[in-house]
């Protein structure tokens, strides 16, 4: 079963979509650390010594943490979409086609309209 964790940040009705498609899906809320601002590396740091893929809308820092940081379990980025089962079904592709994730970058994006 693929573990992910999601950021502060993450949509939870996409956390719940992924659950609903079999995903372990724990969110930083979850474990107590929820607006405390932690830091990025912090994060990642968690994920991986959890065996979890990152799940996060902050594209920019966990892009350039993964260049800085690649020994990790995967980092999904994905952009803002309200199409929230929708963007589900995309990361579930990305985690199918891309698996194992480990050390890598999974970009999903909203499609174009």
């Amino acid at each position: 079963m693929v573990r992910l964790y999601s950021n502060e940040n993450f949509p939870l009705p996409v956390v719940e979509a992924l659950r609903g498609l079999g995903y372990d899906v724990l969110t930083i809320q979850e474990t107590g650390k929820g607006g405390q601002s932690i830091e990025d590396e912090k994060v990642l740091e968690f994920a991986r010594a959890d065996d979890r893929i990152l799940l996060t809308l902050n594209r920019k820092h966990f892009i350039a943490l993964h260049q800085k940081q690649p020994d990790h379990c995967g980092i999904i980025v994905c952009t803002v979409d309200l199409d929230f089962d929708g963007q589900a079904q995309r990361i579930h592709e990305a985690i199918v086609a891309e698996s194992p994730a480990s050390g890598k970058l999974l970009r999903v994006n909203r499609p174009a309209t």
